[in-house]
C-alpha cells in the first residue's frame, strides 16, 4: 500500500505569522519533521499541503512534494480532516496517510518507522501519538455554581507518589496515521485503532510551548539532527566576505579598500579557540591586507578558486571526519562546502542556494554577529554531544 506522509502547513497563523517556516534553532519549523519523515525511509511519498508560496519554497528545499490546497480548506475554520480529504481526492494512488504535525519538531524517524509497522504489518486502521502525563485532574466549577470540585483521577487521602503511579495517556497531536477508507468515511481515528506512546522529551508542541526560546532549548537537547550521530566540532571554516564582514567594500579616494566587521564576531572566534576549536578563514578574493589589519591570528587562504578542495585539504591534514568540521558560508561558491561539512550555517542574508544547503540559518546578517551566533550554536550542540556521552 502507498503510504504518504502529509504535513499540513497553512500560511495563516493567528499566534505567530508564518509560524510553520519560522526558524527554530536555525531550521524552519517544518524542516524538523520533514527531515525525520525523509530519514525514516518508510514513506512512498512525502507531501506538504499549503496555500502559501514561501512555505512551498521551504518544503521543496527539504525534499517534500507540494499539494496546493484550495481556498475552501485554507480558512481559519477549516479542519485537518477537510484538508486531508482534499489531498486524497487529488492523489488516488495513496492508500494510507501519515498526517504529521508541523509543530512537533522533536519527532524522530524511529517513531515513524514503528508506527508504519503497526499500520502496514499489524493491520491497524489508524494509529495516533500519545504521551504519558502524571497530572491530577479535578472537576471544573463554573463561576456562580454553588458546588465543590471533585477529584477525577485520584483519592486526595491517598495521593500517589509519581513513581508509584503509571500516569495517563494523552493525545499529543504529533501524528495521526489512517487508511483511506477510514478518512473517506470522515474519521482520522477509528476501525482497529492503536496508540503509539512517544517519549515525553520528544513530545514538544509549538502550539503549546509558545515560548520560542524554551522550544529551541528542547529541540537542541532532544531533536533529531540527522542519520549520523553528532561529533565534537574541531574545525570551523568561515568565509570572510559576507560572513565575517558584511560583504561591502569601501574604496577611499586614494584607492584603498576598507571593510567593516562586528566586534561580537571577534569575541565568537576567541571563544571558539578557547574551546579548542580551530578557526580558519577562506575567501574568493585577495583580502590579505584586510586580514592583516584585523589581527585575528587565524590560518587563512585567499584568492581561492575551489573552496571545497581547500576544505578537503584542511580536513585531511588535521585527520578529521566531516562530522568534526563546521562551515559558515553565504555565497554559491560555498554551497558544496556547506553540503560536505558536518555542521553548516549561513547568515540571514545569504543567497538562496546557500540557505538551501545549510543546516542552520542565523538570525544575524553577515558582518553583524553571524559568526558569534553560529559559535553559540556550535556550543549548544557540543553540550548535546557531551550529554550523550555521559548517558
Amino acid at each position: 500500500p502507498h503510504l504518504a506522509a502529509l504535513v499540513l502547513a497553512r500560511g495563516g497563523s493567528k499566534g505567530i505569522p508564518l509560524k510553520n517556516i519560522k526558524l527554530l534553532a536555525g531550521v524552519p519549523l517544518i524542516g524538523w519533521v520533514l527531515r525525520a519523515a525523509i530519514d525514516a525511509g518508510v514513506f512512498h511519498s512525502i507531501w506538504v499541503s499549503t496555500d502559501h508560496d514561501e512555505i512551498e519554497k521551504v518544503a521543496k528545499q527539504f525534499g517534500a512534494q507540494v499539494h496546493r490546497r484550495s481556498p475552501e480548506v485554507s480558512q481559519d475554520s477549516s479542519t485537518s480532516l477537510e484538508a486531508i480529504t482534499e489531498f486524497l481526492n487529488h492523489h488516488q494512488e495513496v492508500d494510507i496517510v501519515g498526517n504529521i504535525q508541523a509543530t512537533s519538531p522533536c519527532l524522530h524517524p524511529s517513531d515513524l518507522i514503528k508506527v508504519a509497522d503497526l499500520i502496514q504489518k499489524e493491520g491497524f486502521d489508524s494509529v495516533f501519538s500519545v504521551v504519558r502525563r502524571h497530572q491530577f485532574r479535578w472537576s471544573e466549577v463554573k463561576k456562580g455554581e454553588n458546588k465543590m470540585t471533585e477529584p477525577q483521577n485520584l483519592n486526595p487521602a491517598k495521593r500517589y507518589r509519581r513513581q508509584d503511579w503509571p500516569g495517563e495517556l494523552y493525545e499529543n497531536g504529533s501524528f495521526y496515521f489512517a487508511k483511506r477508507h477510514l478518512i473517506e468515511k470522515g474519521y482520522l481515528q477509528g476501525g482497529k485503532m492503536a496508540y503509539y506512546e512517544m517519549r515525553a522529551e520528544h513530545s514538544v508542541d509549538i502550539d503549546i510551548d509558545i515560548d520560542w526560546p524554551i522550544a529551541e532549548q528542547r529541540v537542541l537537547s532532544f531533536g533529531y539532527f540527522g542519520k549520523e550521530p553528532l561529533k565534537e566540532v574541531k574545525l570551523l571554516v568561515c568565509s570572510i566576505d559576507g560572513c565575517l564582514t558584511n560583504g561591502r567594500i569601501y574604496v577611499t579616494e586614494d584607492h584603498k579598500e576598507m571593510v567593516s566587521y562586528d566586534y561580537r564576531d571577534m569575541v565568537g572566534i576567541d571563544l571558539l579557540k578557547k574551546r579548542g576549536i580551530q578557526v580558519r578563514l577562506i575567501s574568493d578574493r585577495d583580502c590579505s591586507k584586510t586580514l592583516s589589519a584585523m589581527q585575528l591570528g587565524c590560518v587563512a587562504k585567499v584568492s581561492v578558486t575551489n573552496k571545497l578542495q581547500v576544505l578537503k585539504d584542511w580536513q585531511e591534514d588535521m585527520g578529521l571526519s566531516w562530522k568534526e568540521v563546521a562551515y559558515l558560508g553565504n555565497e554559491e561558491s560555498d554551497v558544496e562546502c556547506l553540503k560536505q561539512a558536518g555542521m553548516s550555517g549561513v547568515p540571514a542574508d545569504a543567497c538562496a542556494a546557500a540557505q538551501k544547503a545549510a543546516g542552520y540559518i542565523c538570525k544575524s546578517r553577515g558582518g553583524c554577529g553571524a559568526v558569534r551566533e553560529f559559535a553559540e550554536h556550535i556550543f549548544l550542540l557540543l553540550e548535546k554531544v557531551n550529554s550523550a556521552r555521559k548517558q
